[in-house]
């Protein structure tokens, strides 16, 4: 799930769980977990919340797993289909709980369980839990609740989720493809140099006499290798720690990276409509659930999951708690191809913008699909062409001494 509380927490330094115990605003004592940098953090965030925090205990980590945001859509999908079909709420969160293999969702299930039986709402319970469902997940639930239709509302919430997951597994097996393969060349590569390319080396200093160009380098190369292997290796994990952990804690590279990632060659046409395509998806959604429209614009930047569409969706939030169009503002945006901004003044002007802006989902959905069979189809041959260049020159470099004292013998 593709939220902006999510994103945040990336951004921060390492989190832990605390245990919490206090008391609300009209008094009763209330408990439940949270995720903080620091004891002081997790005080900070409770009381914002109105909470006056009277017992605060850190959670040593648990091995038993975690909860992803595959097992969220799954719980979802299981919970709406056992309400839409009479089981009462209760028994459908122990149904769950107890058929998933996954002791950290069967905990979070029950802790919500518990929640409600001492006569929480639902989605008061799922607001405890920040890290699994965010803002949008728990107004659909307190909508539902609200009007009565809990079933609809939660049916529709799981279909959602289904396909902002599926197009996320996309988008995510795409870019994962290239660097796999890259990851697989230097393994390679790397057995050919440290353990084949030294074997070919003894039996070249029986030959004699000069060895070509191209089987010199490779020596050297593989002299090199053999001898620093562990600075080689130390180094390439250093730098890709390093990278990681400096996306993690700085806003600024994380807003570089999105800006970045969305004029690739190639990968930011296909980034730019998956962006597209969840937050049409998540406005259609929550707009659909009878969410207000400026209120429903506080969840949609985050789930498009790129800061360039979270920072434009509040200059369009803005514009419209004035008075202004949603149409007008997403073209003031420059975010949105005349396409989409078309179908949302259509579903403005006949009082279907939810429909709109579903069919609108649907047909970028689409078109992520195709650029990921597209980009597939191009990566494909390339990597290919890569490989065989690789390992290709490799091995003609080391055979060409056998070629040339072959010649020589003949």
């Amino acid at each position: 799930m593709a939220t902006a509380g999510k994103a945040d927490k990336k951004d921060g330094p390492k989190e832990f769980s605390f245990s919490w115990e206090g008391k609300n605003k009209a008094g009763k004592v209330v408990r439940g977990e949270i995720k903080a940098a620091g004891e002081a953090v997790a005080n900070a965030a409770l009381r914002r919340q109105g909470i006056n925090v009277t017992k605060l205990k850190k959670l040593k980590a648990s091995s038993g797993g975690k909860v992803s945001d595959k097992d969220i859509t799954l719980f979802s999908r299981q919970l709406a289909t056992m309400v839409k079909s009479g089981v009462p709420l209760l028994q459908s969160f122990d149904i769950v709980g107890k058929g998933t293999n996954n002791p950290a969702l069967a905990k979070l299930l029950f802790d919500i369980k518990s929640d409600v039986e001492t006569g929480s709402n639902l989605a008061v319970a799922f607001r405890k839990y920040p890290m699994y469902f965010d803002a949008l997940f728990c107004n659909l639930v307190e909508a539902g609740e609200q009007a009565g239709i809990l079933d609809t509302l939660l049916d529709r919430l799981a279909t959602y989720k289904e396909k902002i997951q599926a197009i996320k597994s996309k988008i995510k097996s795409a870019l994962t493809y290239p660097i796999a393969i890259l990851i697989i060349a230097f393994i390679i590569t790397a057995v050919i140099m440290i353990f084949v390319v030294p074997a070919f080396k003894g039996v070249f200093a029986s030959f004699g006499g000069e060895l070509p160009a191209p089987t010199l380098i490779v020596i050297a190369i593989s002299d090199y290798f053999t001898a620093n292997w562990h600075i080689i290796f130390g180094s390439i994990y250093a730098v890709i720690y390093a990278i990681s952990q400096a996306f993690k804690r700085s806003v600024a590279l994380q807003i570089a990276k999105d800006k970045i990632s969305l004029k690739l060659p190639v990968f930011g046409d296909m980034l730019t409509k998956s962006a597209i395509a969840r937050w049409t998806r998540t406005l259609s959604t929550m707009f659909a659930a009878g969410v207000p429209l400026v209120e429903a614009l506080d969840s949609v930047g985050g789930a498009a999951g790129n800061y360039v569409y979270m920072m434009g969706t509040k200059a369009i939030q803005a514009e419209v708690s004035t008075g202004s169009s949603l149409t007008v503002a997403m073209e003031n945006s420059g975010l949105f191809p005349p396409m989409v901004t078309q179908m949302v003044a259509i579903g403005e002007e006949s009082g279907q913008l939810d429909s709109m802006l579903g069919k609108t989902a649907d047909f970028f959905e689409a078109e992520v699909d195709e650029a990921v069979e597209a980009l597939s189809s191009l990566m494909e041959p390339m990597i290919m062409v890569f490989l065989g260049g690789l390992i290709g020159g490799l091995v003609v470099a080391m055979y060409l001494p056998i070629f040339k004292l072959g010649s020589v013998v003949g």
